[in-house]
């Protein structure tokens, strides 16, 4: 037991009822697990099923499990926030209620730890399970904001790590309110290793990310890391300028030369429409940073807690 850990398993829970004593059960079934000194910290994030009731129970038995409910739901990104934020590990685990995050990954994240790493990343080996098109949305993403991100992210990681504790103080520091955990998790830095793993079945339920919550979530990651898309449309409006005055200059020439008649109403509108088009995709562009600005500004709290107590940081 001389290597014994205070570890905190980090739960985010939104509408889990079945799931969650699938959970607890595997876990408190598992010696590698047991062995340390365990902190089960869930975090219901407005969940409109039975999953208060249950964890209520789970915590009323088991001295080692937190709740902390959510005044509403604020999305997964604040709930893994507030869970890594309560955490009082000396290492920390975010991982899902479904079980699809297995929990024998757990210990081989452990020892490389003991190693000398301060974050040890699990990766998934291959995306077999998913459908197709998620598959190649996901691969899009990953190639594009590594392209155009500060801070790369690691191809097919979720939020299932292992951090120290200084990483952990480290990320609480942070002051944003828009946040993608994926790029805050990476961005902070330290010795970073990587274990990979196969992604098992959910144990329960069904996933509650649909394709507009990934897409939002994909913004969330383009505009909190990269001004690049800011940039693509300085040059992109440079270079229609450009050819705009070397069509006019064109049509001048046209016209001293042969004399011919400048083409009318069709090309005029075509060009309106175009450059209108032009402009309000960039209109769009700076306005989610403008959004993201205003929001920050406002300093709301990332999430309210309804019940569970704030630890002092």
């Amino acid at each position: 037991m001389s290597d014994a850990v205070k570890l905190s398993l980090v739960v985010p829970v939104f509408n889990e009822e079945l799931a969650i004593e699938l959970f607890y059960h595997a876990v408190c079934a598992h010696p590698e697990l047991t062995r340390h000194d365990l902190e089960l910290l869930f975090v219901d994030d407005g969940s409109r099923d039975g999953s208060a009731r249950v964890l209520e129970r789970l915590r009323q038995w088991d001295p080692r499990v937190l709740v902390l409910q959510l005044s509403r739901n604020f999305g997964k990104e604040a709930a893994l926030f507030a869970g890594i934020e309560h955490a009082s590990g000396d290492v920390v685990v975010p991982l899902d209620v479904d079980l699809q995050d297995p929990l024998d990954v757990i210990p081989r994240l452990l020892e490389q730890w003991r190693q000398g790493a301060e974050v040890v990343l699990a990766k998934r080996i291959d995306r077999r399970s998913d459908s197709p098109l998620k598959r190649l949305t996901a691969e899009g993403f990953y190639r594009l904001h590594n392209r155009i991100a500060q801070t790369p992210i690691e191809e097919n990681v979720g939020d299932f790590r292992l951090m120290s504790r200084e990483v952990v103080d480290a990320i609480r520091e942070l002051p944003e309110r828009n946040l993608f955990m994926k790029g805050i998790l990476s961005w902070v830095g330290f010795e970073t290793r990587v274990v990979e793993y196969e992604r098992a079945p959910r144990s329960a339920g069904s996933s509650k990310f649909n394709g507009w919550k990934l897409w939002n979530l994909a913004l969330e990651g383009f505009t909190s890391f990269s001004t690049v898309p800011l940039r693509l449309w300085t040059y992109l409006g440079g270079f229609v300028a450009l050819v705009s005055l070397a069509y006019a200059g064109y049509l001048i020439f046209e016209k001293l030369a042969f004399g011919n008649r400048v083409p009318g109403y069709p090309s005029l509108m075509t060009a309106i429409l175009f450059f209108g088009g032009v402009q309000l995709i960039g209109i769009g562009v700076l306005g989610e940073y403008i959004g993201r600005i205003y929001i920050e500004t406002k300093r709301r709290p990332r999430y309210v807690l309804k019940r569970g107590a704030r630890r002092d940081a």
